[in-house]
C-alpha cells in the first residue's frame, strides 16, 4: 500500500500540512531546516516502533501549539482505502495513541497495513556504532518480512525489564515469578531469533547472487544468541546473581549484532571507507526493497532523507532507474537540480518554515 494523503497536526515545526502524494516518486525540496526531515519522520511514525529520529514523544509535539500532536495517513491499495494514524494528547504526552479505520489499535498492529524503510544521514556511522543501532536496523528490516516481530519484540522487552527489575530489588526475588518471566523471554525470544535468521538468510542470499552495480554488496551474519527456548530459559535460571551483578540481563536475543562485510573487497564494513559505507549501506536497503516486494507483492514505503546529494550523477540515475516502478520514494533535497532525471509523474513539494506546498 501507498500512502494517498498525508495530514500532519501540530507534528514538529508543521502546525497543519497536508499532503497528497503519488504512487511513485514524491520529492521535497527546501532549505536546510525548513522541515523537510519532519515530514519522513511524521511517515516513519506510520510504523511501528519511534520512527527514524526515535525521539521521545513529548518532543514531538510543535512549541506553541496544542501539547500533543498527530499524524494521519489515508492508503491506497487494491484492496481499496484504508485510515490510519498515530498522536498523542496533552494530557498525556508521552502515551501513543493508535487508530486504525477509526478504530484504537496497538502500535504493532501497523505493520500489517504498512511497512517503511528509511535511510538517512545520522545512519551514516551505522557500521561504527555499538551493536544496538544495527540490531535496530536488523529489526526493521525483519520487521517488514515478519510483522508478528514486533509483537514478539515488546513482549519479550517488556518481560525483560520486569526481570531486571526484581533482580534489582532490595528483597529477594520470588524464584516463581523469576522462572514466568524468564520462561516468557524464552518464548517470545526465541521467535525473535528465528525471525532475524531468516531474515538475514534471505537478504544474504539475494545480495550474494546479485550482479555487481554502483552499490557495493554487502555480505551478511547474525552474531549472537540462536537456539530453542528452552535453552534460553535455562541459560537466563542460571545466570541470575551474574545479571544481578551486571544489573542487566548478558544473554539472549537482545544481544546480537548484525556483521556487514564488503563481498567484493572480503573486508569487514567497518573498515572501509565512509562512501562504501554508504553505498554497502545504500545496497542493503534495495535489496531489502525487492526482497520484501517479492516475498509480500508489495513494495515498501521507502524514505530517502537527503540521499541525492551524497551520489556521484552516475550513482544518482542508476539509484533512480532502480526505484522507478518500485513503489511509493520519499526523497529529500534542497534543491530540485539533485533530482533532474525522475519520470513523469513525480510529485513535487516545496518545504518552508513548516509549509508545505505542491511545487
Amino acid at each position: 500500500m501507498a500512502l494517498s494523503r498525508l495530514v500532519l497536526t501540530d507534528f514538529r515545526n508543521h502546525a497543519d500540512a497536508v499532503l497528497s502524494p503519488g504512487p511513485g516518486f514524491v520529492v521535497l525540496t527546501g532549505e536546510n531546516g525548513a522541515g523537510k526531515t519532519n515530514v519522513l519522520e511524521a511517515v516513519s511514525l506510520l510504523a511501528p516502533g519511534r520512527g527514524l529520529r526515535r525521539a521521545p514523544l513529548a518532543e514531538i509535539a510543535r512549541q506553541g501549539g496544542s501539547g500533543g500532536f498527530g499524524v494521519a495517513a489515508t492508503l491506497a491499495g487494491p484492496g481499496g482505502d484504508a485510515e490510519i494514524g498515530t498522536g498523542t494528547r496533552a494530557d498525556a504526552p508521552e502515551r501513543r495513541l493508535v487508530r486504525v479505520n477509526g478504530a484504537t489499535a496497538a502500535a504493532a498492529s501497523l505493520a500489517e497495513w504498512l511497512t517503511v524503510l528509511w535511510l538517512t544521514p545520522a545512519m551514516d556511522r551505522l557500521f561504527l556504532e555499538g551493536a544496538g543501532e544495527r540490531r535496530r536496523f536488523l529489526d526493521r528490516l525483519t520487521l517488514a518480512l515478519a510483522p508478528g516481530h514486533a509483537h514478539h519484540a515488546a513482549r519479550y522487552e517488556a518481560a525483560m525489564r520486569q526481570r531486571n527489575r526484581l533482580l534489582a530489588g532490595e528483597d529477594a526475588p520470588d524464584p516463581a515469578w523469576l522462572t514466568a518471566l524468564e520462561a516468557r523471554m524464552a518464548e517470545h525470544g526465541a521467535a525473535i531469533a528465528e525471525a532475524r535468521g531468516a531474515a538475514v538468510t534471505a537478504l544474504a542470499e539475494r545480495l550474494a547472487d546479485a550482479p555487481e552495480g554502483p552499490f557495493a554488496r554487502a555480505g551478511l551474519a547474525l552474531e549472537g544468541w540462536s537456539g530453542e527456548a528452552d535453552a534460553l530459559a535455562a541459560e537466563l535460571a542460571a545466570g541470575r546473581r551474574r545479571d544481578a551483578a551486571a544489573g542487566r540481563t548478558l544473554a539472549g536475543p537482545h544481544r546480537d549484532d548484525l556483521i556487514v562485510t564488503h563481498l567484493a573487497k572480503a573486508q569487514a564494513a567497518h573498515r572501509c571507507s565512509t562512501g562504501e559505507q554508504k553505498a554497502l549501506l545504500l545496497g542493503i536497503v534495495l535489496a531489502h526493497a525487492d526482497l520484501v516486494a517479492d516475498r509480500t507483492g508489495s513494495p515498501p514505503v521507502l524514505l530517502l532523507d537527503e540521499v541525492a546529494a551524497h551520489l556521484d550523477p552516475g550513482r544518482r540515475q542508476a539509484l533512480f532507474a532502480r526505484l522507478e516502478g518500485r513503489g511509493q520514494v520519499w526523497m529529500t533535497g534542497t534543491e530540485p537540480a539533485l533530482f533532474d532525471g525522475l519520470p513523469p509523474g513525480t510529485r513535487w513539494f516545496g518545504v518552508a518554515d513548516g509549509l508545505v506546498a505542491p511545487a
